[in-house]
């Protein structure tokens, strides 16, 4: 079964975190991502580690850090 079967109206199934930050450091500078979301894991020596650390530990955050994702790839 296709993971979009699954769950069609969730864009972000079997979407790992780690993919969303790789994919918005592709297509974002660390400034730019802390100008569109205001946390300091990406203005304070930003790095994908660092920064998953706080996403999966502050929901809010994760929460717009996907949103930012959705509206990303929708362009």
């Amino acid at each position: 079964m296709d993971i979009k079967q699954k769950q069609p109206n969730n864009p972000l199934h079997g979407v790992k975190l780690v993919d969303i930050l790789e994919y918005l450091t592709q297509n974002y500078t660390w400034a730019e991502l802390a100008y569109q979301i205001n946390i300091n894991c990406f203005k304070s020596n930003p790095s994908i580690k660092s920064s998953l650390k706080f996403l999966r530990r502050t929901p809010w955050a994760r929460n717009k850090v996907e949103e930012l994702y959705l509206k990303s790839i929708a362009k």
